[in-house]
């Protein structure tokens, strides 16, 4: 069937739960699943060893520690049991809805690469697989939510096996950048793109930031979140689901006739930006007058960009 494959976080407190949320969902996709966990983050061993997934405890980091996105996936991509591969992050619920659509593009082709969007929902808890309607009440709780994250947000990835080896910069993981990199890498390689956003319900656990020192904005502002950017070249080698070939819809795999908008609203999103730090300039003695500080009205607009769509 397919490969997946991620790397958590430590196996603690809220975080630990959710993370072994996700791995018993993958695991009840399909008999023939395969998962793979990479990293020797603390409880990684003992919980691979529990569910029955295979470890890889060795990863490549860089001087702050940070796995490298390269080393995961090369590896990946040289261990896997299947053909196919996923990366999925490691707090997101896959529903049998992500199997089926996985199904759905093998019978039209097998070389693509799909990605999604994802739905955020609160969950502290353990989830309760036995009960038979669990995945109805994960569904529902996150459509109830009702937060479903913009195209730039991507949480899984589905390619063949070869596709990123040996390809990939040098990225962190847990910081942004390399998810709009991957989809760019798929459209200048002339392989279709496939957004299954509509048809697959990736729900994403909510959880904090203070896995990271700085918090929030050390993950997305922080010295290894800029490193990530620079591989972006200006936005030259960004791409979001906007920009995919296809689409999968109730099961049938479509053409994406509005892709075409979607470097327009790209050269929208970057004169906003523009715009704003050109008022950040203009307005700079009135705001040392009033004291507001620049960094802290920065970190605002990027958490106003990335707020979800109701």
């Amino acid at each position: 069937m397919i490969t997946l494959f991620s790397t958590p976080k430590p196996f603690a407190g809220h975080i630990g739960v959710i993370q072994r949320n996700a791995l018993c969902s993958w695991q009840r996709l399909h008999p023939d699943i395969e998962v793979i966990l990479f990293g020797d983050d603390p409880g990684a061993e003992e919980v691979c060893r529990e569910l029955g997934i295979r470890h890889i405890p060795e990863v490549r980091r860089n001087r702050h520690g940070t796995k490298y996105l390269a080393s995961i996936y090369d590896q990946a991509q040289e261990l896997a049991r299947h053909e196919l591969l996923c990366h999925v992050n490691c707090d997101i619920l896959l529903l049998s809805d992500f199997r089926l659509a996985i199904e759905c593009l093998l019978r039209n082709t097998t070389r693509f690469v799909a990605a999604g969007r994802r739905w955020d929902a609160d969950l502290a808890t353990p989830l309760a697989f036995q009960q038979p309607f669990w995945e109805q009440e994960i569904r529902r709780l996150a459509k109830q939510t009702n937060r479903q994250r913009p195209p730039q947000w991507m949480d899984y990835f589905v390619f063949p096996r070869g596709f990123y080896h040996h390809k990939i910069p040098k990225f962190v993981i847990g910081r942004p950048g390399w998810d709009p990199w991957l989809l760019w890498f798929a459209i200048a390689s002339n392989v279709p793109v496939v957004d299954l956003s509509r048809d697959v319900s990736a729900v994403h656990q909510n959880h904090d930031y203070s896995y990271h020192p700085l918090g929030e904005k050390g993950v997305w502002e922080g010295e290894e979140a800029q490193e990530n950017y620079g591989f972006l070249e200006g936005g030259r080698k960004y791409r979001t689901l906007e920009s995919a070939t296809h689409v999968l819809r109730f099961g049938q795999l479509r053409q994406n006739r509005m892709r075409w908008l979607a470097l327009p609203k790209r050269e929208l999103r970057l004169l906003a930006s523009r715009l704003w730090y050109l008022f950040l300039k203009v307005s700079l003695p009135v705001r040392h007058r009033l004291g507001f500080r620049r960094e802290g009205l920065v970190f605002a607009y990027w958490r106003r960009r990335r707020a979800p769509r109701q």
